[in-house]
């Protein structure tokens, strides 16, 4: 395993299983298809926040529910999911949260102007 393998393996805590993982050229993804998803989806992310100037929360929380139904369903037993599927959960998922990271920034940054303005007066 490489440098590069075991840091994604280390962020993601993957369980890389090979029955979840793509393979390329007969070796295998150092991530499966859902955490793939996700580190795309994060790079999506990134941009979309860069190139959009309003906020979406109600659309960038609902990117999560694909998510959540995939694997709740899976865990309990209703159906097994697909490594196509598991890739595109993962992607909306990855964009949500770096919407949720930047709305937490935002807060955050707010909240402290509020409070110094508090200060000065």
């Amino acid at each position: 395993m490489t440098n590069c393998e075991k840091l994604l393996n280390y962020m993601f805590l993957c369980h890389r299983l090979p029955e979840r993982s793509f393979f390329f050229k007969g070796r295998q993804f150092p991530l499966c298809a859902r955490c793939t998803g996700i580190l795309v989806g994060y790079i999506l992310g990134i941009i979309y926040v860069i190139l959009s100037h309003r906020m979406h929360i109600f659309l960038e929380l609902s990117l999560m529910l694909p998510l959540v139904i995939d694997g709740t369903g899976q865990y309990l037993g209703y159906y097994e999911s697909t490594n196509i599927r598991r890739l595109i959960t993962g992607i909306l998922a990855g964009i949500a949260t770096i919407c949720l990271f930047r709305l937490a920034i935002m807060w955050g940054l707010q909240s402290g102007q509020w409070f110094y303005a508090k200060l000065i007066k």
